[in-house]
């Protein structure tokens, strides 16, 4: 049957036009209604249709009647009377009347079609739903019969709510067309039932069925709409379908029984449709089942006839305003006691705060504006009071159209969110109407309006930034991107500072909506050049907190003012923050630029670098973010508490550097095999001369203090210990039985004359007492702590004499020698004394075996290192370079045998030798020997008179150091 109607309304005016839905939604009598677009505008309509085969159909079900032409006739006088119906849609304007967009046209096979304002369903449809509701257990119980089907094909269930307050809403909206057209039309609608009212989107109801509308009698308006034959239409053809006849259940005795035609038979039909939509099932308290002799016995019976006494034949209670004040002046025998459509409005029925705010509502555009401000600061309150469908299609589609009043932009856009946040619905209504709406007030020509200050639209961008959360959770992203977000960076770039704070205070919202690409390439360098060129302090603040949020963090760390103290940041980590790249090389110089030295501006600062530091490199953390803030952290206005707040910061940061640099410095030298330096490679000491630097590895593996080592007062425990490389004080009582062992080249690596662990070189001071003959002071030295850097003096090359090995007990096996030729160095004997026998020490060994003790010994090794004889070339040459009392100080060469302190020796020395200290061992200066072994010195009796030196040796060391 679809199939067929649509077929008969092909190739028309209406069909090029408009994409109609292959469907009906809902049904008005002989109409069928379709969902429908316009093609150029996409704007949605109602296309009302008839076809003229269901007439023939219910003739051709009578069979083999005679009469087919009285049919046929009959047939078009319901054709004719649909098309005036039409028609005087055309000719009848009024808010509470159906819109008529298109005029009637005539399809291909006979049928009639139009276009509307769009429409949702009959009330006829919808009291048919509700019935199926309730007969299957509720609004849950079964799915609805009526869905609706826009040209796109996408379906959706129709949602009609049919409360008090819409019933009251409804009915009045009908009064006041019964009254538009009683009062100003002159006319007489004569058939209002459930199938001459539609709903339209907006929920409102409108008056439509006007094929049986004629003149009221005795009307003197003049008036185009042609009247019925009163005796015709209480007497059609029986052979016609009922829904093209007039129904009797909703009909007044005033047609069928007094056949006249008054105002008030629409107020008697009005009466009947109150009840009809609060009984069980939503009927007519008369069924007549479209018989006159039915309806006739109905009215002889006052228990038939709808009145207070059987509470008007409901099934259900009425309200008591209804039943009390209402229906007994409407459903009443005698017209004259039935009340107007005016009086119907103004009844008690209608006396509460919602059907008036609705009715303020709808004369909206003939207030005041002060008494449109005043009803839009009181709206608000009143809202949730009422039903979710009433809101959604009546209440939010009127605000919606009032936001061309600029002077009420901000009341309204309250009540507007505020609907959205009762709504359980949100997300549709705000995709479908809102949004829209707010595109064309904020983004269309959005420039021209930042050049020309409008107060107004400030005001309503201000409720709309404060709302912002409430559009972020009703779109999607892209709709947020195209719609929403242009107008936050409106306004951001607005000139009005609360605006801009109100814009940069909303990102926490905006973030998670927006992608990372959008942040950076275009919220982010609109919020810098902002914070960029404001001149207030509160923006700068505001901007810095915008930062803060920007890299990640929490809006509570944003507004931190740094009296709190440096509590544990929670650090939210978006995937919309910025990444490290923008933080370091973007924000960072930002922070840099601030002129200023406000608190404010300075807490809000150490926030950003906060956040940045927690994410930039070590280096750029040293390099940049600390220098900073050291510059920042001494602001002469900053309070203790912030300074202090800064100080801690700036530890975690150093903290933070100190810990990645050691680690990655540990990590470098575990690659290198060594995290220490090398012997060598400390090119601080003696100058950086290969081969000169301290030992750090001892025998014993000790360091001793440099101070108490140049100073003589290493510890006693150090210097009993054999070999552990320290000096001892020079009052120390010697050890008169040194153990030194054979380190000779010649006798191999292997071969150590089966002594144990060898101990270090040492020097013994030689002297003679008469007192002491038999013990003289010995001092055990060796160098193996490595020392810090040293003072370098060039050598020179000139004193030092030419050095000639000789043959010495090295170069034969170890054998024992005498007591004689153990005294090398050693000065001639004097007339009638015995020449004193001095201690030797083998400083060639120490380049093999002490080596690690001794810095002083050649890196040379021992197998080529040049050895001393006894001889008095040899013992010339010694003294001359040892003695420290000559006149020209002794300089060293790189291949001289010994050195003098200082400087340090150079490689291939062996040795080095300083006299004795002539204050407590007398006049006689000590000499060397470089021997393979050394004996115990035993004390000889020395010159009671030598000449004494100017200076002695010690001195001359006290003074160089």
């Amino acid at each position: 049957m679809f199939s067929s109607a649509l077929k008969s309304i092909s190739a028309t005016n209406i069909t090029a036009n408009y994409s109609i839905a292959s469907t009906a939604t809902s049904q008005a009598g002989p109409w069928r209604i379709y969902d429908a677009k316009k093609k150029s505008t996409g704007k949605a309509y109602s296309v009302f249709v008839f076809d003229k085969k269901t007439l023939d159909a219910g003739g051709s079900s009578l069979g083999g009647r005679s009469g087919g032409t009285s049919v046929k006739r009959a047939v078009e006088e319901v054709v004719e009377r649909l098309r005036k119906e039409a028609s005087s849609l055309a000719k009848l304007r009024h808010p509470s009347i159906l819109e008529l967009v298109e005029p009637v046209e005539e399809t291909r096979g006979g049928g009639l079609q139009f276009v509307t304002e769009a429409v949702t369903a009959s009330l006829a449809s919808a009291l048919h739903e509700k019935d199926d509701q309730e007969r299957s257990g509720g609004p849950g119980g079964r799915g609805s019969r009526y869905v609706t089907e826009d040209a796109d094909g996408v379906r959706r269930r129709r949602e009609l709510e049919l409360d008090e307050l819409e019933v009251q809403k409804g009915l009045l909206q009908v009064s006041k067309a019964l009254e538009f057209l009683h009062d100003n039309a002159g006319l007489l609608h004569g058939n209002l039932t459930p199938d001459a009212i539609l709903i339209n989107a907006k929920s409102d109801w409108k008056i439509s069925g006007l094929a049986f509308c004629s003149p009221v009698e005795g009307s003197t308006k003049p008036t185009s709409i042609q009247g019925v034959n009163l005796y015709e239409v209480l007497n059609p053809d029986p052979r016609l379908p009922r829904f093209v006849q007039l129904n009797l259940d909703y009909t007044s005795p005033d047609f069928v029984m007094d056949n006249n035609m008054t105002a008030s038979a629409d107020m008697f039909s009005l009466g009947l449709l109150s009840v009809a939509l609060y009984n069980s099932p939503h009927r007519s308290p008369l069924e007549s089942h479209g018989s006159l002799s039915a309806y006739r016995k109905l009215f002889s019976s006052s228990s038939t006839i709808p009145s207070a006494s059987n509470k008007f034949l409901s099934k259900r209670p009425l309200p008591k305003d209804l039943t009390n004040h209402v229906l007994p002046r409407l459903i009443t025998r005698r017209p004259a006691q039935r009340m107007t459509a005016k009086e119907f409005q103004e009844s008690e029925f209608f006396d509460n705060v919602l059907i008036s705010t609705i009715r303020f509502l709808d004369a909206f555009p003939a207030k005041t504006p002060n008494e449109k401000n005043q009803f839009m600061r009181g709206l608000n309150k009143v809202l949730p009071s009422f039903p979710k469908s009433v809101i959604e299609k009546k209440l939010l589609p009127a605000l919606l159209e009032e936001l061309k009043d600029r002077d009420l932009l901000s009341l309204i856009l309250q009540n507007v969110f505020k609907i959205l946040s009762l709504l359980p619905s949100s997300r549709r209504a705000f995709v479908d109407k809102v949004r829209p709406a707010l595109k064309d007030i904020f983004v269309v020509n959005a420039k021209q309006a930042q050049q020309d200050k409008d107060p107004a639209r400030d005001a309503g961008l201000m409720v709309f930034l404060e709302n912002l959360s409430i559009c972020a959770e009703n779109c999607s992203g892209k709709e947020f991107k195209d719609d929403i977000f242009p107008v936050l960076l409106a306004a951001i770039e607005c000139p009005t500072h609360n605006i801009i704070d109100a814009a940069m205070r909303s990102l926490p919202v905006v973030l998670p909506v927006l992608d990372f690409s959008t942040i950076k390439g275009e919220l982010f360098p609109v919020i810098a050049a902002v914070f960029t060129r404001t001149n207030s302090l509160a923006i700068k603040v505001r901007g810095l907190q915008s930062f803060v949020i920007l890299c990640g963090g929490s809006a509570d760390a944003a507004a931190d003012d740094g009296l709190n103290g440096l509590a544990p940041q929670k650090k939210t980590s978006s995937s919309s923050a910025l990444d490290k790249y923008t933080m370091q090389e973007k924000i960072v110089p930002l922070v840099r630029g601030i002129k200023t030295k406000e608190p404010a501006v300075m807490m809000a600062a150490l926030n950003v670098l906060r956040i940045v530091g927690q994410t930039a490199d070590a280096d750029f953390v040293a390099m940049d973010i600390l220098p900073i803030l050291w510059s920042m952290s001494l602001g002469p206005l900053l309070e203790l508490k912030q300074f202090q707040t800064f100080m801690e910061l700036i530890k975690l940061l150093s903290s933070r550097v100190e810990e990645e640099q050691t680690r990655k410095l540990q990590e470098l030298g575990g690659t290198n095999g060594s995290a220490t330096v090398s012997k060598g490679e400390d090119m601080l000491s003696f100058g950086g001369l290969t081969g000169t630097a301290f030992d750090a590895t001892g025998p014993a593996g000790n360091e001793d203090d440099f101070e108490s080592l140049v100073k003589g007062r290493s510890s006693t425990s150090a210097a009993a210990a054999p070999g552990n490389g320290s000096f001892p004080r020079w009052d120390d009582t010697p050890n008169t039985t040194t153990t030194t062992t054979n380190m000779s080249s010649s006798n191999g690596p292997g071969r150590s004359s089966g002594r144990s662990t060898p101990s270090a070189p040492a020097f013994s001071w030689s002297t003679t007492t008469p007192a002491q003959p038999t013990s003289a002071p010995s001092v055990t030295c060796a160098f193996t702590a490595q020392q810090p850097s040293f003072r370098t003096v060039t050598p020179d090359m000139n004193s030092f004499a030419s050095l000639t090995p000789t043959s010495t007990q090295f170069s034969q096996p170890l054998q024992p020698v005498s007591q004689q030729k153990t005294a090398a160095f050693s000065p001639p004997p004097a007339p009638q004394q015995q020449p004193p026998q001095s201690s030797s020490i083998n400083w060639g060994s120490g380049s093999s075996g002490a080596a690690a003790s001794n810095p002083w010994a050649s890196s040379t090794p021992s197998s080529t290192a040049p050895n001393y004889s006894s001889g008095a070339a040899g013992l010339a040459s010694s003294m001359a370079v040892m003695s420290l009392n000559s006149q020209q100080r002794p300089t060293m060469g790189a291949s001289s045998g010994s050195f003098s302190l200082p400087p340090p020796p150079a490689q291939g020395s062996t040795g080095f030798g300083t006299a004795a200290p002539q204050s407590q061992w007398g006049q006689q200066p000590m000499s060397m020997s470089s021997t393979a072994n050394t004996q115990p010195s035993r004390p000889q009796q020395q010159p009671q008179q030598q000449p004494q030196a100017s200076k002695s040796g010690l001195d001359k060391y006290e003074s160089l150091i």
